[in-house]
């Protein structure tokens, strides 16, 4: 059994002078709380807000909030305070909580393995509709995210998703999120294994469960059995990829240590294959080192990637396998590079059950309630009950037959959901921003979109995957780092000398084929007037330069700076 603060596992060895007080270990007998979080995780678990939620706030409106729960606790259960409207990125660093904090609230729905029915999928259109003003965003982690929640209307929203077998539990905090999973898992006729039941599992056994409910930062899970890496694995704290071992047959190969932020890291292979049936085991695993060894001291070295980079692979697996495991794991493959740049599964496909499945692309996954009614209604009428949100801001209908899926893509096009979309709709994502982010400094959403339209309108032959990722702050939601241009938000300077809203770019970076993350240009910067113009400019060059079949991130990699300006 995993060591509890109770009974702390073996210690690590003493650190360096001049670090009396540790890094916050709970493994190495270090439980006082060294930051106000800490603090306010040690006063109360998270998970025990709800009973407040639903008994007092609810009855007394925002204003009873306690501060801790509010900007705390509240969390566990997938609620943010949104931003007050009007506050422009200038102020977001400069004014307290409480001046930045609307008395709304942004409201997680977690989707894990992004798996929906047409049934959940019409209740989360109508909890939209009837409680969000309409919002609903599909995020890069299967989620929905809901804006202009009240507090009051918290407890219902919580009975109508959970009566149809949805949750918002642990959707945000200091906890295991939601399970990414291959949005095509069980029906793809080129997948390697399944990892449904594993998500199954972890669900039931960690999700919820006060052991794993204090963690010293969130941590973010990956699982997929497809040859396409369609989970974005490098980038969270564990994965497991599908590959085939020599002797023991199709399984998963373990990755820890990945995240993006401030202070990006790719994941490691720890080089074991894990059978499906072990992925919960080797789950609660590392959560339980994550828990035990991870840093509590400092919160922006809190996630497990500091820990990993600092012990190594050899370290970390050994610690999982003789404190946690007790067995030993196979030694086994690396995953193979993918065949296919594109992992969103957009476009008509076969299942290996001979129906298809549909994926579809909205603008920067902004969608609406009364659209997600829709496509549910969609859905239905053309012989599917299940439907698959994707790490890309996108969604699937699957089990189609062919005969109706003429009709079906037609509706969803006439909704203005592209089946067979441009590079630009299909490879741009973007955060929630400034319009309801209290961490944002620009606009993205909108700017978004209006840049797929733009671009489809200047280079509409150009047919190159690529990934455009807008952020409206450093922290990488959309991850910047690993788009082929990625657009980190700040505030820039005009040709007036005005300070407006503008973006650093990344360039060239990607992930699944030669992951790595993007070139920052000295001094490039563009104004979000500009953007239009320079990513036009940037992508007639690359076309002017490239070799035969090169990719823009293996262009942009060696280009000069004079190209990427």
């Amino acid at each position: 059994m995993a060591a509890t603060p109770e009974q702390p596992a073996a210690t690590t060895p003493r650190r360096k002078a001049g670090r009396h007080r540790g890094e916050g270990q709970w493994a190495a007998g270090h439980f006082t709380p060294l930051n106000g979080n800490e603090q306010f995780k040690k006063d109360d678990d998270g998970l025990n807000v709800r009973t407040r939620i639903e008994t007092i706030y609810s009855k007394r409106g925002f204003d009873s909030i306690d501060p801790n729960d509010l900007r705390g606790r509240m969390r566990w259960w997938g609620l943010y305070t949104q931003r007050k409207p009007g506050i422009d990125g200038g102020k977001t660093a400069i004014l307290a909580p409480e001046e930045l904090d609307d008395e709304y609230f942004m409201l997680r729905v977690r989707i894990d393995g992004g798996r929906l029915t047409t049934e959940q999928l019409r209740v989360i259109g109508e909890i939209s509709e009837e409680f969000a003003r309409g919002t609903a965003d599909l995020t890069d982690r299967q989620n929905v995210q809901y804006h202009w929640i009240r507090i009051e209307d918290v407890p219902e929203i919580w009975r109508r998703l959970e009566a149809v077998g949805l949750s918002t539990t642990e959707a945000c905090g200091d906890t295991p999120r939601t399970v990414l999973g291959s949005p095509v898992a069980g029906i793809a006729e080129n997948e390697i294994v399944d990892g449904t039941p594993a998500i199954d599992e972890i669900q039931r056994r960690f999700i919820g469960n006060p052991d794993y409910s204090n963690l010293p930062r969130k941590f973010k899970t990956a699982i997929s059995g497809s040859p396409q890496l369609d989970v974005a694995h490098e980038i969270n704290d564990i994965a497991f990829v599908g590959v085939v071992h020599p002797e023991h047959g199709p399984g998963f190969d373990l990755w820890v240590g990945g995240g993006l932020s401030t202070n990006p890291k790719l994941g490691v292979r720890l080089g074991a294959w894990v059978p499906v049936e072990e992925v919960p085991d080797v789950f609660g695993g590392v959560i339980g080192i994550f828990r035990d060894y991870g840093y509590r001291r400092l919160r922006n070295r809190a996630r497990l990637k500091f820990l990993v980079a600092d012990w190594g692979p050899e370290r970390f697996r050994e610690v999982l396998e003789t404190e946690y495991l007790k067995y030993t794991l196979v030694d086994g493959p690396a995953p193979e590079q993918p065949a296919e740049v594109w992992r969103d599964h957009l476009g008509v496909h076969r299942q290996k059950d001979g129906l298809f499945y549909v994926g579809f692309a909205p603008r920067v996954g902004r969608v609406d309630g009364a659209t997600l009614t829709k496509i549910a209604d969609l859905a239905a009428a053309h012989g599917s009950g299940r439907l698959r949100t994707t790490t890309e801001q996108k969604m699937i209908v699957l089990d189609v037959a062919e005969d109706r899926l003429e009709s079906l893509v037609s509706g969803l096009e006439a909704l203005d959901l592209k089946v067979n979309a441009s590079p630009f709709r299909r490879g741009t994502m973007a955060c929630t921003g400034i319009e309801y982010c209290k961490l944002a400094i620009v606009e993205t959403k909108a700017r978004g979109a209006s840049l797929i339209d733009e671009l489809e309108r200047r280079v509409p032959d150009f047919d190159e995957p690529l990934t455009i990722n807008i952020n409206g702050c450093p922290n990488a939601c959309a991850r910047i780092q690993v788009a082929d241009i990625g657009l980190k938000g700040q505030l820039v300077l005009d040709d007036e000398g005005n300070q407006v809203e503008g973006y650093q770019v990344h360039l060239g970076g990607a992930l699944g084929l030669q992951a790595g993350f993007g070139r920052k240009v000295r001094g490039l910067k563009v104004t979000a007037d500009e953007l239009p113009d320079y990513v036009e400019r940037v992508l007639k060059r690359f076309r002017a330069e490239r070799e035969d079949g090169e990719r823009f991130a293996t262009w942009a990699a060696r280009a000069s700076e004079e190209a990427l300006s």
